[in-house]
């Protein structure tokens, strides 16, 4: 049954709520956002119809409060909600609460969310499904159980976070004598993000590919892969490069684990834009489901951009009970797109995350470059959010032009008061390593462990001048580069992270 959307209430802040509301806008439907008190001057509270204050400064104030979200609903006569991705996206909870309003959710129903949350259980489901799965042992009360799974499964092995994602809660262990102390830190990471303690054990790929497929169901039964991207670039278990298609895959490689991806979907009836991952194995080619996302990802322009499909108007046609408008025949990659996630964050410092003003953003622009972003100019990075400035975007006829293309945006992407990894990002894509497509999951470890900018670029004369005079102008605050507190845990990759939403 078709229902009509005219206004959607978007329950997240930063690029994601400007991209939502720009869908909004080209379908013609009013948009509302919700915003946090540091967020009352930001870009999307500008765009949006309308703000509606929802408070407080840290997410669990703010963003991850569903019953400010749906009363917020209420108020401005909403149709619909989209969670964009991140905060209360793969809340099952959320999802129901807002179904129970009267309101539209535009993402998957509660249940496939539940079932695709607890990994544990989204194994089960898939492995049901014939989708390969990693060798692994589930979470059990006593330790010792943990010690004799290992053994079964050999070492390394991968901690695991039951629940929630961004790398929290994950550790490689390699030895038997690591193992208890990384049980013990991962669970305390994982019950402090996600208010969930379990874990468990799974078979740790040393030479690993990070693949995903796009996947999209409507309520008519239809089904569709939008094919891959590679996300194996990662730093802190956190993918900071993504590309589509991957260099990896052959035509035959890519069916098989595009059908894997619908064999996935089908186990939980699948409804709106989901990612199913996979761990490959670079040395064998074998393939192994890893998670599924239930929600928009981060990643999704590459995807948008090689197949020429709007996701987020998708999502939103298909939310109100259009069928998918084709079939998998019809759906083609067609040339080849990058995507960099431009952070505030220090990688001479083992990727410290950085906060301050933005004295001044310029950011690149010309054929084939996109850039999504939520800050600008006068906006400040703060500790409550995440440190994603935006995500730079290109498209070219192929792989060789796309990298191209992404280190001159990169070399035009000025931003003054903050540093930031865009050097590093040039360095990673014009390494040989890239160059050449051999991207595992281990590859900012084994060859960027220890960089450092050769020397300090000096940004040019007119833009200080600018910043300055924007600075003097009516931006009073003064840039502040700072840490997030430390917490005594030598397994915590983030030492304390929690102050920083991560993206997914």
């Amino acid at each position: 049954m078709t229902q009509s959307i005219k206004r959607i209430l978007i329950a997240n802040r930063g690029e994601i709520a400007v991209r939502i509301i720009r869908a909004c806008r080209e379908l013609g439907i009013e948009s509302v956002v919700v915003y946090s008190d540091p967020d009352a001057h930001t870009i999307p509270v500008r765009m949006a119809d309308r703000a509606v204050s929802i408070g407080g400064s840290a997410p669990s104030e703010s963003y991850l409060r569903s019953d400010k979200i749906i009363e917020a609903a209420r108020q401005a006569a909403c149709d619909a909600v989209h969670p964009g991705f991140g905060f209360l996206s793969e809340n099952a909870d959320f999802a129901q609460s807002a179904l129970d309003a009267g309101l539209i959710f535009i993402g998957p129903d509660p249940e496939s969310i539940r079932v695709m949350g607890l990994k544990t259980a989204a194994l089960a489901a898939v492995r049901e499904a014939g989708v390969p799965t990693l060798p692994g042992f589930e979470s059990a009360e006593n330790l010792q159980f943990y010690l004799e799974g290992a053994r079964q499964i050999g070492y390394p092995v991968l901690v695991k976070a039951a629940a929630g994602g961004g790398g929290k809660g994950m550790r490689v262990v390699y030895t038997e004598s690591e193992l208890i102390p990384a049980l013990e830190s991962a669970a305390r990471e994982a019950g402090k993000a996600f208010a969930d303690q379990r874990v468990f054990l799974e078979k740790y790929i040393e030479e690993a590919r990070h693949i995903e497929f796009q996947i999209f169901g409507d309520r008519a039964g239809g089904l569709v892969h939008l094919f891959e991207r590679e996300c194996s670039v990662q730093r802190r278990h956190q993918k900071i490069i993504e590309e589509a298609p991957s260099p990896y895959l052959t035509p035959s490689l890519r069916a098989q684990m595009g059908e894997s991806a619908l064999k996935a979907a089908r186990a939980v009836n699948y409804v709106n834009a989901g990612t199913v991952e996979f761990i490959v194995d670079a040395r064998s080619g074998a393939y192994y489901f890893l998670e599924m996302n239930t929600r928009l990802q981060v990643e999704h322009p590459i995807t948008e951009l090689v197949t020429g499909v709007d996701l987020v108007k998708l999502q939103i046609r298909v939310a109100a009970g259009q069928p998918l408008p084709f079939g998998q025949a019809d759906v083609a990659q067609r040339g080849h797109a990058l995507e960099c996630r431009i952070y505030a964050e220090d990688p001479a410092s083992h990727f410290l995350p950085q906060t301050g003003t933005i004295l001044r953003a310029v950011e690149p622009w010309g054929p084939g470059v996109r850039v999504d972003s939520g800050v600008g100019t006068g906006d400040e990075i703060s500790i409550h959010y995440d440190p994603m400035i935006a995500k730079l975007i290109v498209h070219a006829g192929g792989r060789e032009e796309a990298i191209r293309r992404m280190d001159a945006a990169l070399a035009g992407y000025v931003i003054l008061g903050l540093t930031t990894n865009t050097r590093f990002l040039r360095e990673v894509i014009t390494s040989p390593d890239f160059q050449q497509g051999y991207t595992t999951t281990r590859l900012i470890e084994q060859r960027f462990s220890e960089w450092s900018p050769a020397e300090r670029e000096a940004p040019h004369p007119a833009l200080i001048a600018a910043a300055l005079g924007e600075l003097l102008g009516g931006v009073s605050t003064t840039p502040v580069t700072k840490s997030s507190e430390s917490e005594s845990d030598p397994f915590s990759p983030w030492s304390r992270a929690d102050g920083f939403r991560l993206g997914g």
